[in-house]
């Protein structure tokens, strides 16, 4: 079976813009906070928040096509952008014809859909609305601007997956390029960070700050994008999960553990040999427990875990994504196995192993 590689990264945080940003912010465990009234007139339920108040897609891509970008749009484009810089990729008509976008988010931007439903009801009749500002109220927006801008004609899907958006997008991904529907595929997810967002983070009583992100990764079949020989940065092993009716952190958690372990047999590793380990970061009363059960007895008691809400916030659908990135951060010096493993209050869960990939001396340094 042709392998998976990934060959690109881009990341937009609340540590700023680019992946050495935020390698910087999480290896010297800092908070990035921003005042909410820097970024919104209205009051919000927090002091500060981890947010990129000094972001602006003008000022990186221009004025010119991004006028009516959301800030979930905006984010996207950037990420998308990075992660085809990084990949080396040279953008031909045929390659752009293969080249798909698959993202991940919770409800995509929830200020468009609130704001221009807002309008539809308190305008003065016959109630006209700006329509132009529509696309920014359906979910793909982000994806299909992405796409767009950057002129890519391959698939292009938006999976709404909440805390799993991320993992739920790259499995998509995953099945699309092994059924050679495509080449390549731009795979991240987005949150972005508006009163709309920090007012239902507030009222659904969840733990720790909202935070806004978007991280994209090229995830390519090996060999069929030209030149081959491009250095890849990882190999993504195996994508698998599942659902457990009911959500019981006990039942959830057993689940979850053998989905690691069925992951790790489609990757040919061995428990022993994962050094890293990502999950969804403890949100509910229960999710330590589901923690505990999944990686506890599948996973040695001395692998590290990255912690990315600590220091950006709840990121929501793009929290395993900050984790990948942080993660390939880490490649040139330590090129391990890891296991990124989400999950969700409903039972829905996910697993992705990550390991080096087949030719270790083509890093890129």
């Amino acid at each position: 079976m042709t392998a998976l590689v990934i060959t690109g990264t881009g990341a937009v945080s609340a540590a700023g813009v680019g992946m050495e940003a935020l390698v910087k912010a999480l290896a010297e465990d800092e908070r990035p906070r921003a005042d909410p009234a820097a970024l919104y007139p209205d009051p919000l339920p927090y002091q500060a928040v981890p947010a990129l108040s000094d972001f602006s897609v003008r000022a990186l891509l221009g004025r010119k096509g991004t006028s009516f970008f959301d800030r979930a749009t905006s984010l996207a484009v950037v990420a998308c952008g990075q992660a085809i810089e990084d990949s080396q990729v040279t953008l031909g008509e045929q390659v752009r014809c293969r080249m798909g976008v698959a993202l991940g988010t919770t409800v995509g931007s929830l200020r468009s859909s609130s704001e221009y439903s807002r309008e539809t009801l308190v305008a003065e009749r016959p109630y006209l609305v700006n329509p132009v500002l529509f696309p920014n109220t359906v979910m793909n927006c982000a994806a299909g601007q992405a796409a767009i801008w950057h002129k890519l004609h391959g698939v292009n899907s938006t999976v709404a997956g909440g805390r799993l958006g991320f993992l739920d997008a790259l499995r998509y991904a995953v099945n699309l390029l092994r059924r050679k529907h495509a080449d390549a595929m731009l795979v991240g997810a987005v949150e972005e960070f508006t009163p709309q967002r920090a007012w239902a983070h507030y009222r659904l009583g969840a733990p720790g700050l909202p935070g806004e992100a978007a991280a994209v990764f090229m995830l390519e079949r090996s060999g069929a994008i030209p030149p081959d020989g491009r250095p890849p940065l990882a190999e993504l092993a195996a994508v698998t999960g599942g659902f457990h009716p009911g959500g019981d952190p006990a039942g959830l958690g057993q689940r979850l553990a053998e989905c690691v372990g069925h992951a790790l047999h489609l990757a040919r590793l061995s428990p022993s040999q994962v050094r890293y380990v990502g999950t969804s970061e403890c949100q509910g009363p229960g999710d330590e427990q589901v923690a505990k059960a999944a990686l506890g007895g599948s996973l040695p008691a001395a692998v590290r875990s990255l912690d990315v809400a600590a220091v950006l916030g709840d990121c929501g659908a793009v929290s395993a994504g900050l984790q990948l990135a942080a993660l390939l951060a880490r490649y040139f010096e330590d090129p391990a196995p890891a296991v990124l493993a989400g999950w969700t209050v409903d039972g829905g869960y996910q697993v992705a192993v990550i390991k080096e990939p087949a030719h270790a001396g083509a890093h890129r340094q």
